[in-house]
């Protein structure tokens, strides 16, 4: 990690220092709770970290508010967070995560790393609307989901960000029976079969 490049973003040597504690205390704690799976922990860099770097290429600056659904150890949602408190220290950014063990990692991460951001630990079905900006999620749920959840939480002008692999194309068809939509796709700097979806202008058939 001696670049200063991650995912195509200029970053700090402060910025990669803090994403290394992250990394360490992935690793110190996954063994107990399973926050990403045991055959890609010392990968971890390029499967989680750089993976889920590149999704903030594509938020837009100075937004209010960033919610990261399903986060799980964190991807794409606490990353960008670490990210954002040099590039966008405004931005409030909300982890929600109904497994209690590890939204307590999520939370410890947070302080260890003083990033804007806080941790909701119920299930997203049983939370108010967050009027987001942003909604990020990756290995949560099939797109239609995704969608009403998005659609949920986002404001009107808001967008999804979501990673997806290869059914992407099965899912953006199912997802056209019952919404309506505009989206972007971009192609993943970490997995060639795997894309970015922008998703924006949500509605319901």
């Amino acid at each position: 990690m001696s670049s200063e490049k991650l995912a195509g973003l200029n970053v700090s040597r402060e910025t990669l220092d803090r994403l290394e504690i992250y990394r360490l205390l992935l690793k110190k704690w996954n063994p107990a709770i399973n926050l990403v799976a045991k055959s890609t922990i010392e990968t971890a860099w390029e499967r989680h970290f750089v993976d889920s770097a590149q999704v903030f290429r594509y938020a837009p600056q100075g937004i209010s508010k960033w919610c990261d659904l399903g986060s799980g150890g964190g991807f794409p949602g606490l990353v960008c967070a670490t990210l954002a408190k040099e590039e966008s220290p405004d931005t409030v950014f909300i982890m929600v995560e109904s497994d209690q063990r590890k939204a307590t990692f999520l939370r410890t991460v947070v302080r260890e790393l003083d990033l804007n951001a806080s941790v909701i630990s119920k299930r997203i079905e049983d939370i108010e609307p967050l009027q987001a900006d942003i909604v990020t999620a990756r290995a949560l749920a099939p797109l239609p989901k995704l969608l009403e959840y998005a659609e949920r939480h986002l404001v009107k002008t808001g967008r999804g960000i979501f990673l997806k692999g290869t059914s992407f194309r099965d899912e953006l068809s199912k997802s056209l029976e019952t919404w309506r939509f505009n989206h972007e796709e971009y192609a993943s700097l970490t997995d060639s079969e795997s894309v970015i979806l922008l998703i924006g202008d949500i509605e319901r058939v």
